[in-house]
């Protein structure tokens, strides 16, 4: 009892919802949901009898009943007590029905699931029987896989051994055509050698291209196959074709060539000018012949004597060109020589562009027929330019002008290398080495011309009486401006046409030189032209007349260039030529020399003008001229500092010294040897030091304006500063002296009077000179702000001379004294300073 109420809890536990004996997945779930499915539905076979007793159907329909009875044992046992009309009389009946009634309920209980294993068995026989049936199956599928192997292995090797047949038989014939293509560059040389040996052979005809191309194949075939048998033997006797075939070129081109040449020379000696026809003519002769040039050219990385060939030919057609052309440009270039024996510039401007034509014109036809350059065609150019060059160079190296030479520079560096050469560089390049040549020549000639100029016309020039007339001539050209200045009003037109013409009429070359510079160079020189010069320690305005003076160039004739000293004029000049001609390097050397030497003119002129006029004048002339040099090398776009090398042999000197005085040591060894002394101790020292013109100027200008200013004030005080200088002695004498204090008064040349007559000496003196140094400023400098400037310092100098008689006067004398002397305030010496003109 208690092993079935076990085995019914466990049956009620096998499909619980929580805690399932055997659970069970969804798919298993929906399979038994679908299986109940059909089953609930699925008909009762057709052959089962269904009205036998005990049949299927009855069984099912008691397990119902028993199953909707099987909540309530004790009825259904009451029911079957009631059933057999059965009576329990005593409690042994009772117990024992109770016992009958719990079998039956464990049977009945116990009977579906009877039935249900029986299913279960019945299927687990159908499901072995099922597996049996597969099983067998998978047996019989086996044996036919292994069978199905074997055949499907013969196959592919059936498959195989007829693929590898087909292989085979493909590479025999690859071989077969591979050796046939092999040999076939062997059997090649008995063809060549054949035609080669025909007398009807000919390179211009049609099947010497393909017969070339044929013995290049076979040549690189046989040269890249070394491992060949016989490989030597066919490799020379193929190289002794092309031999033969490159010489049968080589002879062609040059019997075209010659023959070509030999028909244009008569037709080229007829003509006027023979080079005209030279480069239409032999075209026109090469253009009937065959050009073989372009398969040869085609083949030069093939071999090397394709590039022997080429080369030949090309010695030949420089050979023939250089015997056609060469008397031809010789003819032609002496024909220019004599045609302009007078003028250097259109000779060599028009040799140059004849030479020019010539070289553009071979470079053309010379890669009509050839595609590669070579180094060849310019040295003949180079070879045909030197007839030009033969011609124009002795005649360069006897040119003394330096207009001529300057405008000859320009002709080669601006119209020939920079307009026609460097805008076609490869046609042009022989050409521009020779005009290259040239120029340095000509530079070259120009830079000794302008040196020797320098010694001869500035350096050593000697001035004409007109040259130092000053202040004369500029007094003169101030008359004739004001004339014509008063007659402008009435005169209209016609006036200012004459006045015109006179200054053009008193301009030289020289101005229009200099101008042509300052228009190049306006901006930098307006941007220098306000600089200042020191006078006394301060800047004074040496440049800041250019504004000025351009504005009144009309007006003042100190400002016109023809009053300008010559040297002055020949400098600019020569500057400005070398500036455009020569390199700067040059140019800065020689501009140095050129300056000093100006300046050492102006100082020889300054001095022969003082003796001959005033110091004044002197000093105001080379004042104004160093402005003008000041300012007329401001546009130079150049440093004029040049840095030179010197020997400093003092250390030498003071090493000898040494060495005479330590004779005792000349044979002493170690470091105490006199000899090795000297040789350490004295040798030279290199120094280097820039030496710059500009300053040089400056320093002079600031030189001369401050004699100037010194000479101005001593004129113009002479007597006050004498009696100041004695009364400083004598003040000092009375300081250093130990006896009574020397009284300034008491001395004869201070008393009152004295000093009255020295201050109205000094006032007429101020009075009458200031407006003379005015004037002559104003003749000079012509220029307002210069003149004030230049002007001031001496009116400094006279305040303080006054200045420091004033406080003299003060400490010395009495206000009675004070009152004879007069000494004037600083108000009326300023006032007396001021009137000016």
């Amino acid at each position: 009892m208690a092993s079935q109420k076990v085995l019914r809890e466990n049956l009620s536990h096998w499909d619980h919802k929580n805690s399932s004996l055997a659970p069970l997945n969804q798919v298993q779930r929906d399979s038994i949901m679908e299986l109940t499915t059909v089953a609930s539905s699925r008909p009762l076979p057709m052959e089962l009898p269904l009205d036998e007793p005990g049949s299927v159907s009855q069984k099912l329909s008691m397990v119902g009943m028993n199953m909707s009875t099987e909540e309530d044992p004790f009825s259904q046992a009451f029911a079957s007590l009631e059933m057999k009309d059965e009576k329990i009389n005593n409690a042994q009946q009772f117990f024992a029905w109770i016992n009958k009634v719990e079998s039956k309920m464990e049977e009945d209980e116990e009977q579906p699931y009877k039935v249900y294993c029986d299913q279960l068995h019945h299927y687990r026989q159908q499901c072995q029987q099922v597996l049996d049936e597969v099983s067998s199956a998978l047996n019989h599928l086996s044996d036919l896989q292994q069978q199905y192997v074997h055949v499907s292995t013969k196959t592919n090797a059936l498959h195989e051994a007829c693929e590898e047949s087909m292989n085979d038989q493909t590479e025999l014939v690859n071989k077969a055509e591979t050796i046939s293509s092999k040999l076939s560059y062997f059997n090649e040389l008995e063809r060549i050698n054949q035609k080669l040996s025909s007398p009807a052979f000919s390179v211009t005809s049609e099947g010497f291209v393909p017969l070339l191309t044929k013995l290049d194949e076979c040549i690189i075939h046989i040269t890249s196959n070394p491992n060949y048998k016989e490989y030597e033997l066919y490799k020379t006797r193929l190289h002794q074709c092309l031999s033969k075939v490159l010489s049968l070129v080589k002879t062609t081109v040059f019997n075209t060539l010659q023959q070509a040449t030999q028909q244009v020379r008569p037709k080229t000696e007829q003509t006027v000018n023979p080079s005209e026809n030279a480069f239409t003519l032999f075209l026109e002769s090469l253009r009937t012949k065959v050009n073989l040039m372009d398969q040869i050219e085609q083949r030069l990385g093939k071999s090397p004597e394709y590039q022997t060939l080429l080369k030949d030919c090309h010695q030949c057609y420089f050979q023939q060109r250089q015997q056609l052309l060469g008397p031809s440009i010789f003819q032609a270039v002496t024909e220019l020589a004599t045609k302009h024996s007078k003028d250097h510039c259109a000779l060599v401007r028009s040799g140059c562009a004849f030479m020019a034509h010539v070289c553009e014109d071979e470079h053309q036809l010379f890669f009509h027929f050839f595609s590669q350059p070579t180094e060849g065609l310019d040295e003949m150019l180079e070879g045909l330019c030197m007839s030009l060059y033969d011609v124009l160079r002795p005649l360069i190296i006897h040119i003394n002008h330096l207009e001529t030479l300057a405008e000859l520079c320009g002709i080669l560096k601006n119209e020939m290398l920079q307009d026609h050469v460097l805008n076609n560089a490869e046609e042009l390049g022989a050409f521009g080495a020779l005009a290259r040549q040239m120029l340095e020549d000509v530079q070259e000639r120009l830079v000794y011309r302008a040196s020797v100029y320098v010694r001869t016309d500035i350096l050593s020039y000697q001035p004409a009486p007109g040259d130092l007339a000053y202040p004369e001539k500029l007094e003169m050209m101030k008359s004739i401006a004001e004339s014509l200045q008063e007659k402008k009003p009435a005169g209209g037109g016609g006036q200012t046409a004459t006045k015109d013409s006179d200054n053009e009429s008193v301009d030289s070359a020289t101005s229009k030189e200099v101008a042509n510079i300052n228009e190049t160079a306006s901006s930098i020189q307006d941007g220098q032209s306000e600089a200042s010069a020191a006078i006394n320690g301060k800047l004074f305005t040496g440049a800041g007349t250019s504004r000025a003076v351009r504005a009144n160039s009309t007006m003042s004739p100190a400002d016109l260039h023809g009053m300008w000293y010559p040297t002055v004029r020949r400098t600019l000049v020569c500057l400005s030529k070398l500036y455009r001609c020569i390199d700067r390097s040059i140019f800065q050397g020689l501009s140095q020399e050129i300056l000093q030497c100006c300046i050492q003119s102006l100082l020889l002129a300054s001095d022969s003008i003082v003796k001959k006029k005033s110091e004044v004048d002197g000093e105001l002339f080379l004042i104004k001229h160093l402005l003008i040099l000041r300012e007329q090398i401001a546009p130079f776009q150049v440093e004029f500092a040049i840095k030179e090398t010197s020997l400093d042999f003092s250390s030498t000197r003071n090493a000898a010294m040494d060495f005479f005085n330590k004779k005792g040591r000349l044979f002493s060894l170690g470091s105490n040897n006199s000899v090795l002394e000297f040789l350490l101790e004295g040798a030279p020292l290199v120094t280097e030091y820039y030496v710059d013109s500009k300053k040089d100027v400056d320093n002079q200008l600031k030189k001369t304006c401050e004699g100037f200013i010194r000479h101005c004030t001593h004129v113009m005080t002479l007597e006050l500063t004498t009696f100041l200088t004695k009364a400083e002695v004598v003040k000092n004498i009375g300081q250093e002296g130990e006896g009574p204090k020397v009284s300034l008064r008491s001395q004869p040349f201070a008393n009152p009077e004295k000093l009255r007559d020295i201050v109205g000496i000094t006032n007429k003196q101020i009075k009458s000179l200031v407006s003379v140094i005015f004037e002559k400023m104003s003749l000079y400098l012509a220029n307002k702000d210069t003149e004030y400037i230049l002007f001031r310092p001496v009116k400094t100098n006279i305040q303080q001379s006054f200045q420091r008689f004033e406080v003299l006067v003060k400490d010395n004398y009495t206000e009675e004294d004070q009152q004879i002397i007069g000494c004037p305030s600083a108000e009326q010496v300023n006032l007396l300073l001021s009137a000016s003109p």
